[in-house]
């Protein structure tokens, strides 16, 4: 039998944490800002990405095991990174002006193969609006989802591979939800003129590395944990859980989730800041520190599973869940 959600009859915990932390440290506010230097990483990182691509292109097909290998050990953390310059520019952290920021996420959204990035703000920020409600957080998995999975080995390793497909499904169950737009047009129309650019200049080989970027990134791989890491959790006393480990410090410190959640005006730099500013709040909670661990645990044992999940009460489908 599937573990259930974990229903809880409380509101998300970040809000009150917020107002405590703001008693407690009003300095807090000093942190909060943007980081303009943080447009020169997209830049970079496409760059080198783009670079890496065409090289791949020119060695040929029969290079194709380098290029797995160079995919997993650097492709990867470039492109979990520009996910997270788009996280960034979701939340205007990058320049003052929203356009500025949306053209900052299309950038970065270039090797990402899915052009994601104008869908990911629009979910993303009912995340945070709504975390936990099943009826609105597309970071909740669908209760078929879940069933699907279930809680072995082969099914939740599936689940990571195809991660963007389960990701891009779960919004069906959304009423009157709008999708498509014109920014989110221009992005998809960005990524395939990208693509196919790149694919006629240098060869079927520079998508292959991409594509492999792209997989390792958000799937089967050391970053993919970072979905685990964020709401999953075996006993459902804490709903948010922060990574303090090494990958922060080529993943512009998106472990910090719970900082992240409290204080979202907070730019990527200064995470760390505001962990050392409030210890007293932060030092109690549980957290993680390797992603590595992390995704052994979730794949072997029995009591991950997608279900694995704090959501509020009150949704009919959470209720029917916790009856399974």
């Amino acid at each position: 039998m599937t573990t259930p959600f974990h229903p809880t009859p409380h509101d998300q915990p970040h809000p009150a944490r917020a107002r405590a932390i703001l008693r407690a440290h009003p300095e807090v506010k000093e942190l909060f800002g943007r980081n303009p230097w943080t447009a020169l990483i997209a830049v970079g990182l496409v760059a080198g990405q783009t670079g890496l691509a065409v090289w791949f292109g020119q060695l040929g097909g029969a290079w194709w095991p380098l290029a797995v290998l160079v995919a997993f050990a650097i492709g990867a953390f470039a492109n979990h990174c520009l996910y997270v310059v788009i996280h960034e520019a979701t939340h205007r952290l990058v320049f003052r002006g929203e356009a500025a920021n949306r053209a900052v996420a299309l950038l970065a959204d270039l090797p990402n193969v899915v052009p994601a990035a104008m869908s990911f703000r629009t979910l993303h920020l009912l995340h945070h609006a709504h975390q936990g409600d099943y009826t609105h957080d597309a970071d909740l998995a669908s209760e078929w989802e879940a069933r699907l999975v279930g809680h072995s080995f082969a099914g939740k390793l599936a689940w990571l591979i195809l991660f963007p497909v389960f990701q891009s499904l779960r919004v069906l169950r959304f009423k009157n939800f709008r999708l498509w737009n014109g920014w989110s047009v221009l992005n998809a129309l960005a990524c395939l003129g990208y693509m196919t650019a790149l694919v006629y200049l240098a060869g079927g080989g520079a998508a292959l590395y991409l594509g492999l970027s792209f997989l390792f990134s958000i799937g089967p791989h050391p970053c993919g944990a970072r979905w685990i890491q964020e709401h999953y959790t075996t006993d459902g006393a804490q709903e948010t859980m922060s990574y303090y480990g090494p990958v922060n410090r080529v993943a512009l410190n998106v472990g910090h989730h719970n900082e992240h959640h409290d204080f979202p005006r907070v730019p990527w730099h200064r995470l760390p800041r505001l962990r050392a500013l409030a210890p007293e709040f932060y030092g109690p909670l549980r957290s993680h520190d390797s992603y590595v661990r992390l995704l052994w645990q979730f794949l072997t044992d029995r009591r991950y599973t997608l279900f694995s999940r704090v959501v509020r009460t009150g949704d009919a489908t959470a209720e029917a869940a916790g009856g399974a």
